[in-house]
Parts: structure tokens; sequence; C-alpha cells
């Protein structure tokens, strides 16, 4: 009786394993091959005049695409190679040669994002980490007490990448805009899984990528810019994309161009646009309100199995403070995952996190159930040197 289980036929690698790592790839839609086939048709039928047919414009088009998903107005949205680059164009916004010159981050971020910031300490940034108790959950209190006059920009992850602790990042927003301080949100590990809502959270900035739940395969990432900042900031990392005519080739400074395409770099990955296209409509044709309530449902269930074996559960077990995954401890994890993946059960493994397990709206109860009892029995295996086949060697 699960309505989302018509999706199931989308996604051709449902029928060969229990697929449970959306957290890290999303399953790949069957239309997306269609859709790259439709731009190696045009490649070789159309050439360099496919630019000016379409390519040109698809990041933009791409960005609107995903924007309601997201919370984000039409024409905030630009496309990046990844993450990292989205981020370092946010980070060249600013300056840090006056006493405005702290970055506050969490220990519990993804490492690219410390080390990003950590590259502009060369330009005069300082990094302020704040720590978190535990590998589970951070403290937005330690961030809000973190941010002061001397903070240029907070970057804050909705969605924590080890635990899939979902974060109240809204009193951290308000601080930072109390003392003129600017927002980026990571919504890496929550667009497509999570609601999300950027216009009433007041973000400055968001970026992310389309690898995960959103199901739009590796190679796009994406910047999300305030409305009224996209004509005022001057990204230093841009390129000939970004300027007002770039088919004029001019040399010198750059004069950006108006609104969000001042936020581009070089040529767009075009490919990779197409590819992502099927994740965000399928996505959105669902709506994330939905997969949020069977993810709530599914993890749920997965939890209350992982403790009736006595397995450490390193997420939050509050739905409000849960993203779409969860991770269990248990001993010898790493080797575990490799035993899951040898039976067909996909999961991955993060040293100091435990096995991350990620439902999403594509899987079903019963393959709940499945890894669950699967686990059992290669740990049993491994508990009994007597066992056979299958344990942890």
């Amino acid at each position: 009786m699960d309505p989302l289980l018509r999706w199931r036929a989308e996604f051709p690698i449902l029928e060969t394993c229990t697929y449970l790592v959306s957290h890290s790839l999303g399953a790949m839609p069957s239309r997306t091959e269609t859709y790259l086939s439709q731009f190696a048709r045009e490649w070789g039928t159309r050439g360099v005049r496919a630019w000016h047919e379409g390519w040109w414009e698809i990041g933009r088009v791409t960005g609107d695409l995903l924007a309601p998903t997201i919370g984000a107005a039409p024409g905030t949205i630009s496309m990046h190679q990844n993450a990292t680059v989205a981020q370092s164009i946010v980070a060249s916004c600013l300056t840090y040669d006056s006493p405005r010159r702290r970055i506050v981050v969490q220990d519990l971020d993804f490492p690219s994002n410390h080390y990003l910031f950590h590259g502009f300490e060369r330009y005069g940034a300082e990094v302020v980490t704040v720590p978190s108790d535990d590998s589970v959950r951070g403290r937005i209190d330690r961030v809000v007490d973190a941010i002061d006059e001397r903070t240029a920009l907070v970057n804050l992850s909705l969605v924590l990448f080890r635990s899939a602790h979902l974060q109240d990042v809204k009193p951290a927003i308000e601080k930072a805009h109390r003392v003129g301080a600017r927002v980026v949100l990571d919504l890496y590990q929550a667009a497509g899984a999570v609601p999300v809502d950027l216009t009433a959270l007041g973000a400055d900035f968001a970026v992310g990528g389309s690898v995960k739940w959103l199901c739009g395969g590796p190679g796009v990432g994406y910047l999300y810019v305030r409305p009224d900042l996209g004509h005022t900031l001057r990204p230093a990392i841009v390129g000939w994309a970004g300027h007002e005519a770039p088919f004029q080739f001019a040399p010198g400074a750059i004069v950006y161009a108006d609104g969000l395409e001042r936020f581009q770099s070089g040529t767009p990955n075009v490919p990779s646009l197409y590819s992502a296209r099927a994740g965000y409509e399928i996505v959105a044709e669902i709506g994330v309100p939905a997969i949020r309530e069977k993810s709530l449902r599914l993890t749920r269930r997965l939890m209350d199995a992982a403790r009736r074996h006595g397995w450490r559960v390193n997420t939050p077990d509050d739905d409000h403070e849960r993203g779409a995954s969860v991770v269990l401890d248990v001993p010898d994890g790493a080797a575990v995952t490799q035993a899951l993946i040898a039976r067909e059960v996909i999961v991955d493994y993060r040293p100091g996190a435990g096995i991350r397990i990620a439902p999403h709206f594509y899987n079903t109860e019963a393959e709940i159930d499945h890894a669950v009892e699967t686990m059992a029995d290669i740990m049993s295996r491994s508990e009994n040197p007597g066992g056979h086949g299958g344990g942890v060697q």
C-alpha cells in the first residue's frame, strides 16, 4: 500500500541488490540514460551549434528545476562541478583584511569544508572550529556563542554526515545576521530527503551536490545566493562565464554579469547537468514531505531492530533531530560492511562513526529487515569460530 513504491521500476539497480547507500550515491533513474543520450545526440548532430540551442542556458534551467525542492526562488541557483567549488566561490566573495576575518565551522562538518576554509588563512582568514561533545550531535549553542563582530562567515551543515544529526540552524543564522556576518548552509545530506526552505531560513548562501538523495549523479554541485545579494557580491573565484558579455572575450578585470551568472566560472559541465535532471524531476514529482514521512518510518524500523540486537545507534533518536540515514556502531564495523556488500547489501562505513545505512523513497520495509537479518548473521558467524561462510574474516 506504499504509493512511493511505484517509483522502484525507475531505478534498475534495485533489481540487483539491496541498495541502502543513498546518503553516498543515490540510485540512478532509468531516464538518466535517456537524457545522456540526448546530450550525445545533440553533440553528435549539432556540434558547436548546441551551445546556442540550449547548452549555454542549461545551468540556469537545472538550477530552477532544483529550486522548489530546497525552498529557493527561481534565478537564485547556479550550477558548478561540486560543492567545494561552490564553497570556494562563497569564501571568495568576502575579504579577510580587517578585524572581521573569522570563519566559524563545526568539528563535525564534512572535512572538505575545513580544508577549503583553512586555505583562506593565507589571505588573512581565521578559522574558528566549534567542538562537539561526541560524534553524534553538533552544538549549535556553541556556534551561536562563537559568532561575534569579528565573524565574516558561518558554515552550517543542516545534516551532519557522520551521524545524520538534523541541526536547528535558525538561532545561528539569526545571531550571524545581528552582528553582520554571512551564513552558508551545507545541504548535501539534506536536500531531497529533508524539507528545506532557504527563503524562510534567510540563509545568505547554500551549497550541495546531486550525488546523494537527489539521485542526480556526480559532477554537479549547486550554489544558492540570497536574491538581494546576487547583484552586489564580487566573487574573486570567477571565470569567463561570469562576465556580462562572455562571448566578447574582453581582457582585463571582469565586468560581472548581473544576478546569478556572476558566480559562474568556466565552461559548464553539460553532460552532468543533463544527468542531474532526472533525479531532480523525480524528487520534485514525489515531493520532499512524502519522502520525509517514509524516511522517518524506515529509519525508525531500522533503529528499533538494531536496538533489539544490542547494536549501538550513533544517530539521534528524535525524529526532529534525525536526517535520513542511520549509523550503527558495531565491533569490526569496517569488516562487517565489506561482508554485507559481498552479500549484495550495499552500505558503507565511516571511521569514528560506524556503518551508515540509508533507505530512500524507493526502498521497502522488507529490505530493511533483510539488511538487519544479514548483518546479524554475519556478526554471529564472526563470533562463532566454528561457523561457516559469509563471516567477517
